[in-house]
């Protein structure tokens, strides 16, 4: 299995995995929270059979890489992506961010620039800013992130259980379109977790992206679903076009969070089109 080293901590090395299949222009996935690279199943064979070269990486603390206690900040999540980009030699790269991955994104391309990325996507992501404050009304209360760190350190693997039926709104999709064991799947790589990375990432949520969005010149597509329990559609995808003008939005009907599963027919239709540039032009438009 292939690994990055990163960093250090102490005495040994911090080590992401990834994997890196097919062949064409690259296509990077950054994966969500508090998942790994296993969440984008649906879209890697889907891109390699399209002709593109496909890497996916677990963010430190997550999956396969390196469980360090430090390091979840959004400067030192992109500078890992900038590590693993740097060293595979990457030109021309497409990045897309799901949930939280969308802030390496942006954080990524707000400080990185974008000499060696071609294309963004954020799908389901949580950029701009979802701290609700006093310039930011359309965020959420910081109470809520208060409660979800109360209930990570009081039970974490009761509280995976609760998060992931939100996730992908399990009350309505399940046996339509999502399995149990598709459910039970996503709860044992969550269960793999840093418990120390799945607490610390909930503050890094926090984080303010808009300055990084209005640094943002190459085309750009967005993916949310409007029935989204964990990242709201009015206080995040529906919000990107605002800072980044050349923004397509595609909203997906009934689309909870972990739309990559449950509606990965027209994410993957979507994003094939953007990397193709077969994309429409217009800014918005419903799945």
């Amino acid at each position: 299995m292939p690994y990055l080293t990163v960093a250090k901590e102490n005495s040994g090395n911090i080590d992401l995995y990834y994997e890196d299949h097919g062949a064409g222009k690259p296509v990077v996935l950054i994966h969500g929270w508090p998942l790994s690279g296993r969440a984008w199943e649906k879209q890697v064979s889907a891109l390699i059979h399209a002709g593109h070269r496909v890497i996916v990486y677990d963010r430190r603390g997550f999956g396969n890489s390196g469980k360090p206690v430090s390091g979840y900040d959004y400067n030192t999540l992109a500078k890992d992506l900038h590590t693993l980009i740097t060293k595979l030699k990457l030109r021309d790269v497409t990045l897309v961010g799901f949930s939280m991955g969308g802030g390496e994104v942006a954080r990524y391309l707000g400080k990185y620039g974008s000499s060696r990325v071609k294309k963004a996507a954020f799908i389901a992501a949580i950029p701009p800013f979802l701290l609700k404050t006093q310039d930011n009304p359309q965020g959420i209360d910081a109470s809520v992130f208060d409660g979800i760190k109360t209930s990570i350190v009081a039970d974490r693997p009761a509280f995976l259980t609760q998060f992931l039926k939100n996730f992908y709104n399990a009350d309505i999709l399940r046996g339509k379109l999502i399995s149990d064991e598709v459910i039970q799947l996503s709860w044992n790589i969550a269960a793999t977790a840093s418990p120390t990375g799945t607490l610390t990432c909930v503050t890094s949520w926090l984080e303010d992206f808009r300055s990084d969005l209005k640094r943002i010149k190459i085309p750009t597509l967005v993916i949310h679903g409007d029935d989204d329990r964990i990242l709201p559609l009015a206080a995040t995808g529906q919000r990107v076009p605002e800072f980044v003008k050349h923004a397509q939005l595609f909203v997906v009907n009934g689309g909870p969070h972990g739309l990559t599963w449950t509606h990965a027919e027209a994410v993957n239709r979507h994003l094939l089109e953007f990397l193709s540039g077969a994309a429409p032009a217009r800014k918005s438009a419903r799945a």
